[in-house]
């Protein structure tokens, strides 16, 4: 039985559970709980779906606005973790160290996301656990239609709106 913690991510369209890997990224999951834990992603929402790549959350608010979040965190990419079909890593921007409380689920195996190098664009993104129940929401969350909205492309034409993320208690 996994002594990892697990969260429950529930959305508009269903829950997903997460086990999530303290051993692999302590850092980035400390970051992750801490929202968890301040209720920062209630009411968040998945602002960018790519069928066949990824759902993509956890920052913005139903009207596109950035929801404030904590510092930036060191970049765990090169903890040996790959981009599989149901993992969920931190997004970031350009720069390696600057992901903050936005993650996404992978939906296809995306290695070329993985840590390859110690520069810039060969860092990676840090995979931080995997999902264990609701890949059929993450899956018909990747399948709705989208559109462009604002400088966003890729938005659900529909909101998908995070209600909550908590965590699960140990059994």
């Amino acid at each position: 039985m996994s002594e990892n913690t697990k969260v429950l991510i529930e959305t508009s369209l269903g829950n997903i559970t997460v086990e999530l890997f303290e051993k692999e990224a302590p850092v980035t999951v400390a970051n992750f709980l801490a929202y968890v834990d301040d209720n920062y992603y209630a009411g968040t929402i998945f602002h960018r779906v790519i069928k066949g790549f990824m759902i993509h959350g956890g920052g913005l608010d139903a009207n596109l606005r950035n929801v404030p979040g904590k510092a930036p965190i060191r970049n765990e990419a090169g903890n040996g973790l790959s981009n599989k079909v149901g993992t969920i890593a931190m997004a970031r921007t350009a720069v390696v160290d600057s992901a903050t409380s936005q993650f996404f689920i992978n939906t296809a195996p995306n290695s070329f996301l993985d840590h390859q190098d110690e520069t810039p664009r060969g860092f990676g993104y840090c995979v931080f656990g995997q999902v264990t129940d609701g890949m059929d929401v993450v899956r018909a969350i990747e399948a709705v239609p989208t559109t462009s909205k604002g400088f966003y492309d890729d938005v659900p034409a529909s909101t998908i709106t995070i209600f909550r993320v908590s965590r699960i208690a140990a059994k």
